[in-house]
């Protein structure tokens, strides 16, 4: 039946002579449908059979599909899209941000701030065994040292262990009696490479002052006990909740062997285990793209042990798993600026830190596209970005396996690379909510890096016009998971300090097709969903305007009015 349903509807239904068959479950009409399928103009119907779209088209030819049991839903014009893909989400943390003492990337003043710990203290938020710990914390805290230490060094906090653990999970605050826990002090400055010592922060004697970056941050993170598979799955819950009422049904997530707040070795689960059982609870309504990290100087002997990782997860409902992400660098914003730069920091003369290895980082590529894998790198300077491209390089040399690769971040690009993208079929994973005048690029990094690499940030616009393919990602919770702030963004390129480079804004049509087609794609779900086609899974959102057409700043504050998963309704507003 469905084989003729396909058959005779799928160029468009117009006036087709359809078989006496029995009728579909549901049908959404007179709506603005928006198919994300390359150059197919707005439809106005969508027939839906179990889990799968059996017919887009016009309203008089899917309504002959209707029968007495057929759900008949009119949408009054409404814009019918497919759900939302979001190609780079720690979609775990992001509900522990909703569920623990976190600051969601919030500045308050410091009195605020230690009122809200006394708060998380009494009633568990921050409490993690001996220690207290508050996420989502804005790096513009780092600018004043010296006001954190006085204030959280002293009296009633003296002797409590206390982390202030960044937004950007890359740096974070210990005070004293944390410091202490951890065993950092002048020696472990003094053993540190000359290039990694500004990974910790530094008094002008020398001694450490709480502020850690990237390698000398995790190691402190790792002293906080494990959390709970009980939290967890009610992080899980959170996130899952959340993302049905922004519209999202799936996701990438890059980090799912990394327990939060936990380092990450080849044999680790991390949060796997959590998908598994929402899954096995039926309770993982969106599909799940994990990736399993792999150290940055791995070797392609690493991959089978991460492999066996992998195997105990396959066949899960919902849950899939394409390949690895790699770190090729750090952070651009000071004081940590790990991101490595082909240009030096002008305030330091170093040029951040390559964590991978440009020696073997293609042999790891290769050997990962050989197996089938993809392999995800964040890069988020120009050098490593310039770093991932030649390791990908030398995959396609090898063979042409079609496996879509893919670099996420993408702060500062050389215009040497942008043919690069199209040259080796690499998807750019952007987080175009980055894109804008704040205080974290106009301040952070603006100052302290070379003025033409700055030119280049978010280069959006330069990368489409040299053939990329671009999917949207947000990055939960660094920041928000709301991908129609993230479109307006990228629109608009404003900020509170004027606009980001305005050369480089994209239309909103190449970001609905980011965050649908081009992320199920970055996913390796192309042909399973990000397109409402037929034979597709029947996932798609109703929304509360018409996106083809308001003005910029009203796509920012667009609602989900419905939310189908599989063919049946899992939000409404």
């Amino acid at each position: 039946m469905k084989q003729l349903l396909k058959m005779a509807i799928s160029a468009g239904l117009a006036c087709a002579a359809l078989p006496s068959v029995a009728a579909v479950d549901v049908i959404l009409h007179n709506a603005k449908v928006y198919t994300a399928e390359p150059g197919q103009p707005l439809q106005q119907a969508v027939a839906v059979e179990g889990e799968k779209i059996v017919a887009v088209g016009s309203d008089q030819a899917v309504l002959r599909l209707k029968g007495d049991s057929t759900q008949v839903i009119n949408l009054g014009g409404k814009v019918l899209m497919p759900g939302m893909l979001d190609s780079h989400s720690h979609a775990i943390k992001g509900g522990l941000q909703l569920e623990l003492a976190n600051l969601a990337g919030a500045a308050i003043p410091l009195d605020e701030l230690e009122r809200r710990l006394r708060q998380w203290r009494k009633d568990g938020k921050a409490v993690r065994g001996e220690f207290l710990c508050v996420g989502g914390v804005p790096g513009t805290y780092w600018d004043d040292i010296p006001a954190l230490e006085q204030r959280f060094n002293h009296g009633e906090w003296a002797d409590q262990p206390i982390l202030f653990a960044a937004n950007d999970m890359h740096t974070g605050w210990a005070n004293q009696a944390m410091l202490e826990r951890a065993g950092i002090n002048n020696q472990t400055i003094a053993a540190l490479p000359a290039e990694a010592r500004n990974t910790i922060g530094q008094r002008p004697d020398g001694t450490p002052n709480g502020f850690l970056a990237d390698a000398s941050y995790y190691p402190v993170t790792d002293l906080l006990p494990a959390l709970s598979h009980a939290t967890l799955m009610s992080a899980g819950r959170m996130a899952l909740d959340y993302y049905k009422q922004l519209g999202i049904t799936g996701w990438m997530d890059p980090l799912a062997n990394e327990l939060p707040g936990a380092d990450v070795h080849n044999n680790s689960m991390g949060v796997l285990p959590v998908y598994k059982d929402l899954a096995e609870r039926g309770e993982l309504t969106a599909h799940v793209a994990a990736l399993l990290m792999a150290d940055s100087k791995a070797r392609p002997a690493d991959l089978d042990e991460l492999d066996k990782v992998r195997q105990q997860f396959l066949g899960v409902r919902n849950l899939t798993l394409p390949g690895i992400k790699v770190f090729a660098d750090g952070v651009a914003e000071a004081p940590a600026q790990t991101a490595a730069m082909l240009k030096p920091y002008k305030n330091s003369g170093r040029n951040g830190e390559l964590l991978l290895d440009p020696q073997h980082f293609g042999e790891l590529v290769s050997a990962a596209d050989a197996r089938g894998w993809l392999v995800h790198v964040h890069a988020i300077g120009d050098r490593a970005v310039r770093e991932a491209l030649n390791g990908i390089a030398q995959a396609r040399r090898d063979r042409h396996s079609g496996i879509p690769h893919s670099i996420t971040h993408l702060q500062m690009v050389s215009p040497k690379e942008y043919a690069r993208f199209k040259q080796l079929d690499v998807i750019a994973a952007m987080q175009l909510y980055w894109a804008s005048a704040d205080e974290s690029n106009i301040d952070l990094v603006k100052p302290y890096v070379d003025a033409m690499a700055f030119m280049h940030s978010f280069p959006a616009h330069s990368l489409l016009k040299h053939g990329a393919i671009i999917s949207g990602a947000s990055d939960w919770p660094i920041t928000t998971p709301d991908p129609w702030k993230a479109i307006y963004q990228a629109v608009s390129r404003k900020g509170p300090k004027g606009v980001l480079n305005a050369d480089e804004a994209i239309d909103r049509q190449v970001m609905f097709q980011a965050y649908t087609l081009n992320s199920a794609r970055a996913m390796r779900l192309e042909q399973q969903v990000g397109s409402l086609k037929v034979g597709k899974q029947a996932d798609m959102i109703v929304l509360d305007r018409d996106v083809l057409s308001v003005e910029p700043e009203a796509l920012r504050d667009t609602q989900v009015l419905q939310t189908w998963f599989a063919g049946k309704q899992i939000y409404a507003r």
